[in-house]
């Protein structure tokens, strides 16, 4: 069906209803829109429903999902309010849509993939498992969540010069701390999202969820 954005629920969006059980929740990364990780679903489980919302946050002109203070550093105040924010968006949505709430798989790139592991350490019970492309670790809670029975796939660069591989190192001992049963993928290049990570992201998201 083509894809129409719209303007409620709290965010901008695009949602796309599907045959299966699992429901996408697509996260772009600074400068993309609702439509640019649309493609990206539809590649890791075609039987998904698709929800793609807009960041509400613009650098330069750029949509994000939140505020950063430089390269690497992120303002953690705005980003515990917009992971709040966000978390309101995904229940309010699977009420409107009549889609699982329970079923929900977060798929983000860069700031998208940031958000959504913000999610999973913020929010627990919103996501039950998330592909997250170059992401770095967002923020480390006061309190570890407990996210037994969340699956995490990370495919994180061995050169990105953005989110370095420390980075989802850190991220991988984090949520796998937290109780996630988490996958670290490395892929030689560097802050990218190419066919052999979609490929492996897949690969990981056919598997059980349960």
């Amino acid at each position: 069906m083509p894809s129409r954005s719209r303007d409620d629920l709290g965010f901008t969006h695009v949602f796309e209803p599907g045959s299966g059980p699992r429901t996408l929740l697509l996260l772009h990364g600074t400068g993309g829109d609702e439509r640019d990780l649309l493609g990206l679903g539809r590649a890791l489980d075609p039987d998904a429903a698709l929800l793609s919302p807009l960041g509400k946050v613009a650098e330069a002109g750029m949509p994000r999902f939140f505020r950063r203070l430089a390269e690497g550093v992120f303002d953690e105040e705005d980003l515990v309010a917009r992971a709040a924010e966000l978390a309101g968006f995904v229940r309010a949505s699977a009420d409107a849509y009549g889609f699982a709430a329970d079923q929900v798989v977060a798929a983000g790139f860069s700031n998208g993939a940031n958000i959504g592991a913000a999610l999973l350490l913020l929010h627990p019970g919103v996501l039950r498992a998330a592909a997250l492309f170059a992401a770095m670790v967002p923020l480390v809670p006061a309190e570890l969540p407990d996210l037994a029975g969340v699956r995490a796939f990370l495919s994180a660069g061995r050169a990105d010069p953005i989110a370095p591989a420390a980075q989802a190192e850190r991220l991988a001992a984090l949520l796998t701390a937290a109780g996630a049963d988490t996958t670290l993928a490395w892929h030689p290049g560097g802050h990218s999202l190419g066919a052999d990570q979609v490929r492996e992201a897949r690969s990981w998201l056919t598997g059980p969820i349960a």
